[in-house]
């Protein structure tokens, strides 16, 4: 019921809707409506009621609520259901749970701070509360094991579109999973799978931006866009253009396009055309970034011309 009140505050943000006018609209009694409206303000929303002349809504909070993200977000999968924390973990792990639970594909789990958010390899990644974009979609994309790397691949060039799209910047990937604004890193994705032999259940795609947060917040060698705008970032705004951008993105797998995906992600890289160091099944490969293949991995010609196919480590741009 609050989010069909505020819905129907916001389509009407410039002037005054009265209280009789909407408990008539929802089939409600006005008592009911100003209940709804009381649980809105302690809920962040900054709206004036007037008496003779009713509600409206001057100003919503700067808050990951399901409301505000669903709000003329007009996707058809990816935030179909929307779920937020004030804290937790890390998302990634509730989306694992969720999807074991058999939670619907297009989910998204949001948080405005993680105590323990994830990064690859066992790191962690920085999530200071209400700074940052911090979220999970769970995708069942009915992929193999070998071609999960796709997913990846395909979230670097959503967060790189939308950041470009949005606001401007000139945001690269550095493969495989990194989005970076000049030599500063941005963004980073982690992808968690839940698979048999020869199909994936479930992926879980992990996303954190740095968006408002601060260069005292921030680890050496990373930045927020903030820092490279000199401004603050509308979270919301940019959450909902990545989500779309994502599920434009998803539906080129899906469908079978992934050589239009490669074309976005070679546009975009940091990595290809460089020699460079990687770090891959405890042993360290240098040669030329030459391509990504069909399943999204990394192809690298070391000095003896042999051609290795890898699907994730660290990479070391040398020159």
């Amino acid at each position: 019921m609050e989010t069909e009140i505020l819905r129907f505050l916001k389509e009407n943000c410039d002037t005054f809707v009265s209280g009789e006018e909407i408990s008539h609209r929802l089939h409600v009694s006005r008592t009911a409506v100003w209940k709804h409206i009381q649980n809105l303000k302690e809920n962040g929303y900054e709206i004036l009621a007037q008496p003779h002349l009713g509600y409206r809504l001057l100003k919503s909070p700067d808050r990951m609520l399901p409301d505000e993200i669903g709000y003329g977000l007009k996707t058809d999968l990816i935030g179909k259901k929307i779920i937020s924390y004030a804290s937790t973990t890390s998302t990634n792990d509730i989306g694992c749970s969720l999807a074991e639970q058999c939670a619907a594909e297009g989910t998204v789990i949001i948080s405005e701070e993680q105590t323990r958010g994830k990064g690859r390899q066992g790191r962690s990644w920085v999530s200071p509360k209400g700074a940052g974009i911090y979220f999970s979609v769970i995708l069942r994309p009915g992929l193999s094991p070998a071609e999960a790397g796709k997913i990846t691949l395909m979230a670097s060039v959503a967060v790189s579109r939308a950041i470009r799209n949005s606001l401007g910047l000139n945001a690269c990937i550095k493969w495989p999973n990194d989005v970076y604004i000049g030599s500063e890193k941005v963004c980073g994705i982690l992808t968690e799978m839940n698979a048999e032999q020869d199909a994936v259940n479930f992926i879980v795609l992990g996303i954190g931006i740095n968006v408002n947060t601060s260069r005292q917040a921030l680890p050496q060698g990373a930045t927020s866009l903030k820092l490279q705008l000199h401004k603050s970032v509308d979270r919301i705004q940019l959450l909902q253009e990545l989500l779309r951008e994502i599920e434009r993105q998803y539906e080129l797998i899906t469908r079978k396009n992934f050589p239009q995906l490669m074309d976005a992600w070679r546009n975009y890289s940091l990595t290809l055309g460089h020699r460079i160091k990687i770090k891959w099944r405890n042993a360290e490969i240098e040669g030329q970034a030459m391509d990504i293949d069909e399943n999204g991995a990394l192809m690298v010609r070391d000095d003896f011309g042999f051609m290795h196919h890898i699907l994730s480590g660290d990479v070391r741009v040398v020159r």
